[in-house]
């Protein structure tokens, strides 16, 4: 029975001679999984066949007549009719390379996990960043602009969680990719998401491993003191922060590190509430002063007010990622994933709310316009308070920072993990065995760790691609509710998605012509092989 790569539903056939015939029965159309569904908890959980399927079959009852035994491939407990696994079967369609791939391998999630992947996406370093915005911005726009970024990208999210399922179609939009192309087209869709997506995945690995080795390396000093002999070099300690990152990367599918985001998603939140709490509590540095900075030209000016705008949308991120959380989850007619979805969303980015509003208001108010543009809120406070704090909270701060980079890396590899295994699964018909998966993530992890040490000026082009990859937050979502929902013209969320979409937009072209115009006035330094 492990054997057979086909569930078939068909009647049994009554013996010759016995009962009158009688009409047959329509059967349920073949439905292909691999072998290891049969007994899988997520047999019921992929995604739900088209509603036509279940209207096509009549109500007949079974005939209560004797019937000849045969030899049937149908597993015993999906044989009778009217079984609740019959029912399921007949309500989903099961794809076998879903089965397969690490995102929706397990679809046994439930509103926690849901809350820690998302809390542990949506938190990171980036927003340590959030008090130079409001150096150039002040007090009340830097607040108003905060605010709407907040509640802006939260509206996007919820449209997300509401587009994972169609009830018209009754599929399951499992990544953003696949929603993408559903919906512009399967080239422009691709053309439009491919890009963005690959960017905030690898991009944000990238990214992860230059903030955890350097961290790594502070923390060393921190703990080892003057007695420190031979440190490592940067490019030593981002490697090791690479071989532990790619160590943890083994576990098999998104589920299975759920744990990891729920440890990522504490610290994040650690060190959030530790970084504003000392920076408040050590009180203003002396001649602190909260008046705008302001350009030597209009223009100039102009500029500096887009990057502060961009340095707030860029704060919030993991927009990516949310359909492939969801996917994790069971869901049927009656119980769909967007509901647990949602509740784990809700508790998640109030505890973001918590983080990031104090980060922005408390570094602002200890720090004014003296504030490091490079690393925010951690470096001020290495730089103001490290004769002043604790060396045990000092190292306990770096620690957490480790920890969370090490976690979060995890969570936005996964989507380039469940792309490498498709491109095999996709040619070979079959699951990718295990040592070919670990060959797939330490290759990855790895050439993440070349990228940051051959390109450490990364950062540099931050905004620029950035800005590339904003609409994915802030437009996307709009344009896809809009073709998929197709709500009322002139409604109320007709005109409200039109106009974020269309801002989102306008705002993403904006950044890049701002990104394009500081490359140009102030240049890079480009050092390659040559990190900090």
């Amino acid at each position: 029975m492990s054997e057979q790569n086909e569930i078939r539903s068909a009647p049994l056939t009554p013996r010759k001679g016995s009962v009158a015939p009688t009409p047959p029965l329509v059967s349920t159309p073949p439905v292909s999984c691999p072998p290891s569904q049969f007994h899988s908890p997520s047999l019921s959980r992929s995604p739900l066949l088209h509603e036509e399927h279940a209207a096509e079959a009549p109500r007949n009852k079974t005939p209560k007549t004797p019937r000849t035994p045969r030899l049937s491939l149908t597993p015993r407990f999906i044989t009778p009719l009217g079984s609740p696994m019959r029912k399921a079967l007949r309500m989903t369609k099961l794809d076998p390379q879903d089965a397969w791939l690490p995102i929706t391998e397990s679809r046994n999630g439930n509103q926690y996990y849901a809350a820690f992947h998302t809390l542990c996406s949506g938190i990171g370093v980036q927003a340590l960043v959030l008090p130079v915005a409001f150096t150039i911005l002040g007090w009340t726009w830097g607040i108003i602009g905060l605010t709407l970024a907040f509640v802006w990208q939260l509206y996007t999210l919820w449209l997300l969680v509401q587009l994972h399922e169609s009830t018209e179609t009754g599929m399951r939009y499992c990544r953003y990719l696949q929603l993408s192309c559903v919906t512009f087209g399967d080239k422009l869709g691709k053309l439009l998401a491919m890009f963005p997506i690959m960017y905030l995945s690898g991009g944000t690995c990238v990214a992860l491993i230059i903030i955890g080795g350097s961290t790594s390396k502070q923390f060393y000093q921190i703990v080892c003191g003057p007695t420190c002999s031979q440190p490592l070099t940067s490019v030593e300690w981002y490697l090791v922060f690479t071989c532990a990152a790619v160590l943890l990367s083994q576990l098999p599918n998104l589920n299975s590190i759920a744990g990891v985001s729920l440890i990522g998603a504490v610290t994040a939140v650690a060190y959030c509430t530790m970084i504003w709490v000392v920076s408040v509590a050590e009180g203003r540095l002396p001649g602190v002063s909260y008046n705008p900075v302001r350009g030597k030209t209009q223009i100039e000016h102009i500029f500096d007010v887009l990057n502060a705008l961009g340095i707030i949308a860029f704060a919030f991120r993991g927009h990516n990622l949310i359909l492939e959380i969801q996917a994790t989850m069971p869901s049927d007619e009656k119980h769909p994933s967007r509901v647990p979805m949602w509740k784990g969303v809700k508790v998640s980015y109030t505890m973001i709310a918590a983080c990031l509003f104090p980060l922005a208001i408390g570094g602002y108010w200890a720090y004014g316009q003296k504030i490091p543009e490079n690393g925010g809120m951690l470096t001020a406070l290495y730089a103001f308070h490290s004769q002043d704090v604790s060396q045990s909270v000092l190292g306990l701060t770096s620690l957490f920072v480790i920890v969370n980079a090490v976690s979060s890396f995890q969570i936005y590899a996964m989507p380039m993990f469940d792309d490498m295994e498709s491109k095999y699964t996709i040619r070979k018909k079959e699951p990718c065995p295990w040592w070919l998966r670990a060959v797939f993530r330490a290759m990855f992890g790895y050439g993440c760790f070349f990228v940051a040490v051959a390109i450490p000026f990364l950062g540099s082009l931050a905004g620029l691609i950035g800005g590339l990859a904003l609409p994915v937050t802030l437009a996307y979502p709009c344009f896809m509710w809009l073709k998929i929902k197709k709500p009322k013209m002139y409604s109320g969320m007709w005109w409200l998605n039109w106009v974020l979409g269309v801002l989102g937009m306008g705002l993403s072209g904006i950044l890049i012509a701002a990104g394009v115009y500081v490359v140009i006035d102030t240049g890079i330094e480009a050092s390659f092989f040559k990190p900090h």
